[in-house]
C-alpha cells in the first residue's frame, strides 16, 4: 500500500517547465470530473453502493459529455467497496493489494452501465494497465489509451487501482491520485473538478462555515493546516490524499477544484468555462499556479 505521510508532498518545480502553462479556453481543455465515493456509498457499511445516486450523477455527466464530446473524463471513487478491498491486508505481502483491481472494476462497471443506459459510449479503463510507479511513487505513463478514447468521442471512466512499482510490488492507490496520472498522460491542458461531500477545504474543522478559496501549490501550508482526522473506515489517506494529489497536479500546470457534489437538478457546463465567470455563490477551493480574477456576482 502507499505510505501516507503527514507533511506536504514534494513538488517538482522543473517537470515540464518549458511547456506552456495549462490555462486555456474550453475548446482545448480536458475536464476530469471526480465523483467521490462518499457521494454514492456509505464507507462505514461493507459493500455499500447506491445505484440510485450513481444514476443521478450519470445524468449530469451524460449532459456534460454530450455538450463537450471528447473533452470529459470521469473518475469514480471506490466508496465502501474500494476501501473494503484494502482493509486488513498484510503489509508484508507485496501483492496484497491485488483485490483492489476487481473491487474497483466492479465500481467502474456500475457507472458504465448507468451511462450506457443513457446512450453514452462509456468505456472503463484500468489504471494499472496504463501506468507504473517510479521509485518516488510518481506515475510513469505506459500508454496513450486515454487520449485515443477521447479522440474517438467516447467517455473514459477511470478509478483508483492496484499499480506496480519498479520492483514489482503492488500499491493500492486511491482514485484521488488518478489526476496525477492524467496530467502526464494528456497533451491537452487539464482541469480537475473533484466533487466530495464538503464545499472545498473547510476552515475551522467539521462544521466550519468558511472555505479556503485558493491554494498556491508552491506554498500550500494553509491547506494542510485546515485538514482534520480521517474516519476510521478510510483506508486511503482521506482528504489529505486528495489535497496532496491536486497540489502535485497544479504544480505541473493543471487547474484543480474541490467542490461539493450535488447531482439533483445540476448543470455542470460551467466547469469548462473560465473561472472568472463562475458565480461567487459557488463555494469551492481552487488549486492552481496563479490566482484567478474575481468570480462573477451572477447567480
Amino acid at each position: 500500500m502507499e505510505a501516507m505521510g503527514l507533511s506536504s508532498p514534494a513538488v517538482d518545480r522543473t517537470w515540464r517547465s518549458t511547456q506552456r502553462a495549462r490555462e486555456s479556453s474550453a475548446s482545448d481543455r480536458v475536464l476530469a470530473v471526480k465523483i467521490g465515493g462518499s457521494l454514492f456509498s456509505d464507507k462505514s457499511v461493507a459493500g455499500s453502493l447506491d445505484k440510485g445516486r450513481i444514476a443521478r450523477f450519470a445524468r449530469v455527466i451524460s449532459s456534460l459529455h454530450e455538450r463537450f464530446p471528447g473533452q470529459v473524463v470521469l473518475i469514480t471513487g471506490g466508496g465502501a467497496i474500494g476501501h473494503g478491498a484494502l482493509r486488513g491486508i498484510d503489509p508484508a505481502d507485496p501483492f496484497a493489494a491485488i483485490g483492489l483491481t476487481k473491487a474497483l472494476a466492479d465500481v467502474r462497471w456500475a457507472w458504465t452501465q448507468a451511462l450506457v443506459g443513457l446512450g453514452v459510449r462509456a468505456f472503463p479503463l484500468q489504471l494499472g494497465a496504463m501506468a507504473t510507479l517510479d521509485d518516488d511513487l510518481s506515475f510513469r505513463v505506459r500508454a496513450d489509451i486515454v487520449e485515443r478514447v477521447l479522440a474517438s468521442g467516447a467517455l473514459p471512466i477511470l478509478s483508483g487501482d492496484s499499480v506496480l512499482d519498479a520492483n514489482g510490488n503492488l500499491h493500492g492507490l486511491s482514485s484521488d491520485r488518478v489526476p496525477e496520472f492524467l496530467v502526464r498522460a494528456l497533451q491537452t491542458p487539464l482541469r480537475v473538478a473533484s466533487f466530495t461531500d464538503v464545499p472545498g477545504i473547510v476552515l475551522g474543522g467539521p462544521g466550519g462555515k468558511e472555505t479556503l478559496r485558493y491554494v498556491d501549490p508552491m506554498t500550500p501550508q494553509a491547506a494542510y493546516e485546515a485538514l482534520w482526522t480521517n474516519s476510521e473506515w478510510d483506508t486511503t489517506g482521506g482528504f489529505k490524499t486528495k489535497v496532496d494529489a491536486l497540489i502535485r497536479c497544479a504544480a505541473e500546470g493543471a487547474e484543480c477544484f474541490i467542490l461539493e457534489g450535488v447531482a439533483q437538478d445540476s448543470e455542470w457546463a460551467y466547469l469548462l468555462s473560465p473561472y472568472s465567470g463562475w458565480s461567487n455563490k459557488l463555494h469551492c477551493t481552487r488549486i492552481a499556479r496563479s490566482p484567478a480574477a474575481a468570480v462573477s456576482t451572477a447567480e
